[in-house]
């Protein structure tokens, strides 16, 4: 246990230099070429990018964002040696159940700001009071306001390990976690390092692949067949990212800690997903704390970490969005002994917290129904 418990309120107070800094930068792009017609076949189309940074230079308030973000009760604590920054709002509900959520990469905290008032009080928001919860929302050690991280191996155990540390220090003796993305990778292993205190685990995608064994293909039908080959489709056209931050993330993060635009144009998954206050929201806080290079650092820590030899037992359940990365029942049941529940949806994306919320709060509210 961590010598040092205390529990402090965190408030976001970026320096006005910072921020001419970044103008200053904004207001000197030397934007890259492009081939006539290319669309995003290459990547991020360049008119796209200049749209955005216009709006970024001409109409995007970092001081009302801040002032947003700060309306919402923000913490810090020291846990593993790593400052963690989070989210904490009781519920007014006394018998809420407390739930972790868990963001992803290129998003941050944000993504789950807007799920604290109907997650916390139901009853102002048309809901069943009985689906009340305490909501933390930390930051990923390693971004944002968790950031930069100063050692190795940041993994997903590790933070998961963190997470449960948090919770205990929180007072939480039986809680629940969520994830999207990254979150989706680290909420199953809170389950598995606080089996006892953890009552089930809530995840958009289960990131459980082929093994390599033919056998396991035997008998697969049409239908998951098709998942199979639009994977396959997603990391041929969709996982430059995560190769490349699995191998090398230092090597780019020199570019994306030197160049605003860098940033933004790297954090392209959220374009198209996010209205231009979203995206740059994020952008934003990656670009103000420095933490691209221990952002994508997780990427390389998970990839050289090794995978548990057993499933996890914590209750599982699903909530898979369309044009998403499209968990495989079969090979989720190798990795996760107890599927509770598993669920898809004809819309929404890999940002479905951003773009079908309301979706994304039912679901969450059904899979702990079962458990309270």
């Amino acid at each position: 246990m961590d010598a040092n418990t205390d529990i402090s309120p965190f408030r976001i107070e970026i320096p006005q230099a910072d921020l001419d800094d970044l103008a200053d930068r904004l207001g000197k792009v030397r934007w890259t070429n492009e081939l006539p017609g290319a669309g995003t076949d290459y990547g991020v189309p360049l008119e796209e990018v200049k749209t955005l940074v216009e709006y970024w230079r001409e109409r995007f308030d970092w001081r009302a964002v801040e002032a947003e973000l700060n309306s919402h009760r923000q913490f810090g604590t020291e846990i593993d040696g790593q400052n963690i920054h989070f989210v904490h709002v009781r519920s007014p509900e006394p018998d809420a159940t407390p739930l972790i959520l868990t963001h992803g990469w290129p998003s941050s905290f944000v993504e789950y700001l807007d799920f604290i008032g109907p997650l916390t009080d139901p009853r102002a928001h048309g809901g069943d009071p009985a689906d009340a919860f305490h909501v933390v929302i930390p930051s990923i050690p390693g971004f944002g306001f968790s950031g930069p991280t100063n050692e190795k191996g940041w993994n997903r155990y590790r933070i998961a390990a963190a997470w449960a540390e948090l919770m205990r220090r929180l007072g939480y003796h039986r809680y629940g976690a969520h994830g999207n993305d990254a979150g989706s990778l680290i909420a199953p292993e809170v389950g598995r390092v606080d089996p006892d205190r953890v009552i089930g685990v809530h995840v958009t995608q289960i990131f459980s692949f082929p093994s390599g064994d033919p056998a396991e293909f035997e008998g697969m039908s049409e239908e998951d067949m098709a998942k199979l080959r639009f994977l396959q489709w997603f990391w041929e056209n969709m996982g430059a990212y995560n190769k490349l931050q699995s191998s090398a993330p230092q090597t780019l993060a020199h570019a994306l800690s030197d160049s605003p635009v860098g940033q933004l144009a790297w954090s392209s998954q959220l374009i198209g997903s996010l209205d231009p206050d979203a995206v740059l929201t994020n952008v934003m806080i990656y670009w103000l704390t420095n933490t691209a290079a221990s952002s994508a650092r997780l990427y390389y820590e998970d990839a050289h970490a090794g995978e548990p030899n057993e499933p996890t037992t914590v209750p599982i359940g699903l909530a898979n969005f369309a044009n998403d990365f499209q968990s495989i029942r079969r090979f989720a049941e190798r990795d996760h002994q107890n599927i509770a529940s598993w669920n898809t949806y004809d819309s929404g994306s890999h940002w479905a917290t951003y773009e079908v919320p309301d979706l994304v709060i039912d679901d969450i509210r059904a899979f702990f129904r079962k458990f309270r």
